[in-house]
């Protein structure tokens, strides 16, 4: 008996120590993350197949993402695709096992399979799409313009008070509207680029649609394609709500050519700490920190008749936090074809993420303080009463699983990291046949960087995109 107590003890002394030594996410990735900023893709792709801790089943998700980045960014479009399927596939699958559930509850949700930001689910629609059509395979990529639709749709549903929430994604349905309006698809393209137009409208404060004015090209082309469908309506109306005139004209005899510049890298996730207080107030329980912030206290969490709600009079919550990376390049301007035009900027990752996260805050705190009460009531339970038998080991127990509960509160620090921070784009009218373009990057501090591209301008829209990771 003294022995299988020994042992007893001695495994949850394992259990501690592994959760203690346990290094970072964002530690363990370092060098592929270095690899990928300095443009070393080959290597990067042999980190990343070495780095244990990616490949874990938990992890796998993210494994996919970072190995459909990594074969768009060296032009294999095809392979790309192939990871981004199979984390649809995984997703697909995702919260049909119980055990990730409670592995959730009872230890932390980085010990769970990786459950992907919404703005991540977006992004693999915009990879796909820019590789469908690099593959000439424009079928494929109107399939995915319309998961775009519902990819927002789900957005929408899993958010309360959609005004003030992100509940539908611009640039997104912006690209909607290109991919339709590369098939001929005039009228679905004008649908998407109203209701991309609509969501940056919806904000009525007048400040920036999560870091990003509403572009003039989408006005633009909001304009352009009501007139071409002969929605007389719509046209006045977009341009009372602009505050601009349409002018009809021409189109360039090459096309046009579509270029997305994929700035930087998004925001690391980083650990903050909580310290909150349970009191009791005039409707019950609830958490309080030295920050103001109140969460409800669950009634619903059964704590067995040991247990003793003034014994969770402090918990220590761990939570993650978006921290933007510093962006080398401020300015980006592309010229070529018929002219020279300034890229604006449709998509701030970084501003994006950081407001998700304190929109669902509360939602999620109360979420981490119900997962420590779980671990507190453990405790109690195992302790027992006064008088109690096996005191000693009881206490013991106890002790250990107080120092489990510590050691085993980690945030969530995990993300797709080497998604862009911002993306811009821009329309640059081709003349007919080979054009030459170029993009000029340039940073406050002088940097700069230029990239030169040969185009053949035949008659429809042509895309490019180009990440600087720096």
């Amino acid at each position: 008996m003294l022995f299988r107590r020994r042992k007893g003890l001695s495994v949850l002394w394992l259990m501690v120590l592994s959760l203690c030594s346990c290094a970072t996410y964002n530690n363990r990735i370092q060098s592929y993350y270095a690899s990928i900023m300095q443009g070393n893709y080959h290597k990067a792709d042999k980190e990343l197949e070495a780095n244990k801790l990616l490949k874990a089943g938990r992890n796998k998700p993210l494994y996919m993402l970072e190995k459909g980045r990594l074969a768009h960014l060296q032009g294999a479009y095809d392979t790309s695709n192939y990871f981004f399927n199979e984390f649809d596939r995984m997703m697909e699958e995702q919260g049909r096992n119980p055990a990730d559930v409670a592995v959730g509850l009872l230890v932390n949700p980085m010990m769970q399979q990786y459950k992907p930001e919404p703005f991540e689910r977006i992004m693999i629609h915009y990879f796909k799409a820019l590789n469908y059509l690099y593959l000439n395979q424009p079928d494929e990529a109107i399939v995915e313009a319309r998961r775009i639709t519902l990819q927002n749709q789900q957005i929408g549903d899993n958010v309360g008070n959609k005004d003030k929430r992100y509940s539908k994604d611009a640039f997104s349905l912006m690209l909607q509207g290109l991919i339709y309006e590369t098939s001929g698809d005039v009228n679905n393209a004008f649908i998407a680029y109203r209701n991309s137009a609509e969501v940056y409208l919806r904000d009525t404060s007048g400040q920036k649609y999560y870091g990003v004015e509403l572009p003039m090209q989408l006005k633009k082309d909001v304009l352009r394609t009501a007139y071409q469908n002969g929605f007389t309506d719509e046209l006045m109306r977009f341009e009372r709500l602009f505050g601009m005139k349409y002018k009809h004209a021409k189109p360039a005899d090459g096309g046009e050519l579509v270029v997305f510049f994929e700035n930087g890298m998004a925001p690391v996730k980083e650990q903050q700490d909580f310290f909150f207080s349970l009191t009791k107030g005039l409707s019950g329980f609830y958490f309080v920190d030295s920050g103001g912030n109140e969460i409800p206290f669950d009634a619903s969490m059964s704590f067995g008749e040991d247990s003793n709600l003034g014994s969770l009079n402090t918990l220590h919550v761990a939570f993650p936090k978006f921290v933007a990376r510093p962006l080398v390049y401020h300015s980006i301007r592309i010229s070529g074809g018929l002219d020279t035009l300034k890229a604006e900027k449709v998509e701030d990752i970084t501003s994006l993420a950081q407001a998700i996260q304190k929109q669902r805050f509360a939602k999620e705190m109360s979420a981490s303080l119900s997962r420590l009460a779980v671990k507190k009531a453990a405790q109690y339970v195992v302790k027992g009463k006064e008088g109690a038998k096996n005191k000693e080991l009881r206490e013991g127990l106890s002790s250990l699983i107080d120092i489990y509960a510590a050691a085993s509160e980690k945030a969530d620090t995990r993300n797709w990291q080497t998604l862009p921070s911002e993306i811009y784009y821009v329309r640059l009218p081709l003349k007919k046949g080979e054009n030459k373009v170029e993009i000029n990057l340039n940073g406050k501090q002088g940097q700069s960087e230029n990239k030169s591209f040969t185009v053949n301008g035949s008659g429809g829209l042509v895309f490019l995109n180009y990440a600087s990771l720096k």
